[in-house]
């Protein structure tokens, strides 16, 4: 399991960093038993050292992120979120938004079938790329108005899964997200290993492909 957790200036630290620290301690312990887990990397679009997250962490980056129809392109896309709603023009989700390049990346990769799954606002670089149209998803709940407005079928979960497209609400719902797709890929032992070392009891259940809930948020 190749992932790629897509950043840029602005993004809030946790939606980024928490998963990171889940697939990379998951992927520890899958190889210890035996397993074939492969890469978990921060990249970028651009060719750079390092972004600086939305509260002035400076993270440093691994690579690039691969064209869609590139050898090494990842089986999952992560997409943090940070500064949408304070509409930050400098270095935020919003200003990525703006100026386009994530979203027409976001939007090949869709086409391209690889899967993404966004973290709180992320989910909001989705939409602006046309991804979450007529989609199950969930984003930060200052947003949600928003994220129904574009087109997405707002879903009242803490994780979403939509198939190719997955969503966590705000922030610190990043681990749910990482957690649930661990426990997919590598199964539920490792999943409450990697839950267990980093202290954190998993909140909610997923609205998932066999969900029947009673509605939208």
């Amino acid at each position: 399991m190749n992932v790629d957790i897509l950043l840029y200036d602005g993004f809030d630290e946790l939606d980024g960093i928490g998963p990171y620290e889940v697939f990379d301690y998951a992927m520890e312990y899958a190889n210890e038993s035996g397993g074939s887990a492969d890469r978990v990397r921060y990249v970028t679009l651009d060719e750079r050292d390092s972004v600086t997250a939305s509260h002035g962490t400076r993270v440093g980056v691994d690579g690039t992120l691969p064209e869609p129809d590139a050898a090494d392109v990842p089986d999952l896309l992560v997409v943090p979120g940070g500064g949408w709603n304070a509409r930050d023009e400098t270095a935020s989700a919003w200003a990525e938004a703006k100026k386009g390049d994530v979203p027409r990346a976001l939007a090949a990769h869709h086409e391209a079938g690889t899967r993404i799954a966004s973290v709180c606002t992320g989910s909001m670089l989705l939409a602006e790329a046309g991804v979450t149209d007529g989609r199950r998803a969930v984003t930060h709940a200052d947003a949600i108005d928003e994220l129904r407005e574009s087109g997405a079928e707002v879903v009242d979960a803490r994780v979403v899964d939509d198939g190719d497209l997955l969503s966590a609400g705000g922030v610190t719902s990043g681990l749910d997200l990482a957690l649930y797709l661990v426990e997919r890929e590598f199964g539920t032992a490792v999943a409450d290993r990697v839950a267990t070392v980093i202290e954190y009891e998993r909140r909610a259940a997923v609205a998932g492909e066999g969900w029947r809930g009673s509605g939208s948020a």
